[in-house]
């Protein structure tokens, strides 16, 4: 694993990183490298085992949840990143595979409470134009 300095270059690596297939209107290839053109398929298959088992409900909760808002071929995609990630931290780490990890970041976080000033910065963030309400 010392050839990849992160898990996002393995993933880039085996041709499971998002791509931009359209600039100006021009569609760009989506050919797979050499080495994504075994790695890819077989971690495709293992994703779409997976989401059907009802081994591991934290990869299917992801998977149905990425399903409704990018369809299935990105949501398959997706997990197929997903394990190849967590395959990476395995052999990298040494360390056995740990279900809690993606279980927590599939519920949000209990005390979601933030200030009216920080709820003012993030609309502003997203383009709102803020106007006094006694105004």
């Amino acid at each position: 694993m010392e050839a990849f300095p992160s898990a996002k270059h393995l993933c880039s690596w085996a041709g499971l990183t998002p791509t931009n297939n359209e600039s100006a209107g021009k569609k760009k290839s989506v050919r797979v490298s050499k080495a994504g053109c075994y790695i890819k398929p077989l971690l495709v298959q293992c994703a779409n085992a997976v989401v059907k088992s009802n081994k591991h409900p934290e990869i299917r909760n992801r998977y149905l949840r990425l399903k409704k808002r990018r369809g299935h071929k990105k949501a398959i995609i997706a997990i197929a990143r997903m394990l190849l990630t967590a395959l990476y931290h395995m052999l990298k780490n040494g360390e056995n595979y740990n279900a809690e990890l993606y279980q927590k970041s599939d519920l949000p976080p209990v005390d979601r409470e933030i200030t009216v000033e920080q709820a003012l910065i993030i609309a502003k963030n997203q383009g709102y134009k803020i106007t006094s309400a006694t105004a």
